[in-house]
């Protein structure tokens, strides 16, 4: 049975598909064979509220790969502190890591805005050729600039 939110996957596929993004084909490729199989009742809504974080710990896996694997040491850390560079690095991932925050929230809570986050990564994934990490980054901004907003009004 046809239903919208079938389409709506079917749609975001095609983008996929035209855009060359393995990542949003596998993940909703993923998200139709729970879908068929009955798993998606149950398994959806414990995506919904773990897999932000479950995808967090992953990328940090990946982040902390080199560093198990020894390609990057405590060498490597003394000699990027000598960096301007390695400073706006260092403070830039600071940032995002506090505005990621408010983003983990904010996803869970508003899927009025999760909608809005998830379509303009995936035009930006299509469109640009970003990198979809976008919702929990563009989730954090949002939260963040709704904050400043509450604040002066």
């Amino acid at each position: 049975m046809i239903n919208q939110s079938l389409l709506f996957l079917l749609l975001l596929l095609g983008i996929g598909f035209i855009a060359k993004n393995n990542s949003l084909m596998v993940a909703i490729a993923v998200l139709l064979l729970l879908k068929f199989s009955g798993l998606g009742t149950k398994s959806f809504s414990i995506l919904q509220s773990k897999g932000i974080n479950w995808g967090v710990t992953i990328i940090t896996i990946a982040v902390l790969a080199p560093i198990a694997s020894g390609e990057i040491g405590f060498k490597d850390l003394t000699g990027a502190f000598k960096s301007s560079f390695a400073w706006i690095a260092l403070i830039s991932g600071m940032a995002v890591a506090l505005l990621a925050k408010g983003g983990v929230s904010l996803l869970a809570d508003d899927p009025q805005i999760t909608t809005a986050l998830v379509l303009g990564t995936i035009l930006s994934v299509s469109i640009f050729k970003g990198v979809a990490v976008g919702p929990l980054i563009g989730a954090g901004i949002a939260y963040t600039v709704m904050k400043v907003v509450d604040f002066f009004t």
